[in-house]
């Protein structure tokens, strides 16, 4: 009796163990992010990466960029881009699009066409495409309006997912005129502007996210050093979880 009992308690010990293990391990997607500065600057897909951290699905994140490159580069494989070898070898479950910054206002149709293509070829390859809905110049901001109709025009064309960042960024702009999203080129994202977006990304894809986030976060290399140790207030951070649950209402 006494050695069925332990047995007993011994299969109830391996049963909640592997209940807890289950319960606290991450699923995980892996994104491929392609684009140009607007996606590399501040470490955007890294960041995006760790915010998803904290929420039940890790985005293991990768890049195909290059400076002002918009997606037809990508398509043609210019500027030494293989964007499309890595999207054939990389076993990816989402491969979000990014659109040089005035592609939609300069030829939409471009845009529209190459979406088309790519949207295709990515399905063929087991993933699912994503548009990054960059956002207007900060002095230009009525071209945001141009720069989101373009951009659902094709997610709905293509039955692709949509991350709006753009609208997300006119928001924090309409509630904090102050608030500093952008570096000095009026262009390119700061370190706030990029960690905003990634809170969107991570919310857009995993369908969640956290009421609160750490202040620290550590940038690091491919080989795993860390190069930056970046830290957000807590108002910051609030804000922009803020922002972003308005965003995606």
């Amino acid at each position: 009796m006494r050695f069925t009992t332990r047995f007993l308690y011994l299969g109830l010990f391996f049963f909640l163990s592997n209940t807890i293990l289950s319960q606290n391990k991450l699923d995980t997607l892996k994104v491929l992010f392609v684009g140009n500065s607007y996606t590399y600057y501040s470490d955007l897909p890294q960041l995006t990466s760790l915010i998803s951290n904290h929420t039940k699905v890790k985005l293991v994140t990768k890049s195909s960029v290059t400076g002002g490159a918009n997606l037809n580069h990508h398509w043609n494989g210019e500027r030494g881009l293989k964007t499309k070898d890595i999207i054939k070898s990389g076993n990816f479950d989402i491969v979000i699009l990014q659109e040089q910054s005035l592609g939609t206002i300069q030829n939409a149709n471009r845009f529209l066409g190459v979406v088309k293509k790519f949207s295709t070829f990515i399905r063929q390859h087991g993933a699912k495409p994503y548009l990054y809905t960059t956002w207007a110049r900060e002095k230009k901001p009525q071209q945001q309006k141009t720069i989101t109709r373009v951009y659902k025009q094709a997610a709905r064309d293509n039955n692709a997912g949509i991350v709006l960042a753009g609208e997300a960024w006119a928001l924090a702009r309409k509630q904090n005129s102050n608030i500093d999203l952008y570096i000095e080129d009026g262009s390119h994202p700061s370190s706030l502007g990029a960690f905003l977006t990634a809170c969107l990304f991570v919310n857009t894809i995993s369908k969640e996210l956290p009421n609160e986030l750490p202040n620290k976060y550590n940038i690091t290399n491919d080989l795993g050093d860390i190069i930056e140790a970046r830290y957000y207030n807590s108002s910051d951070i609030s804000f922009c979880l803020k922002v972003v649950k308005e965003t995606e209402r």
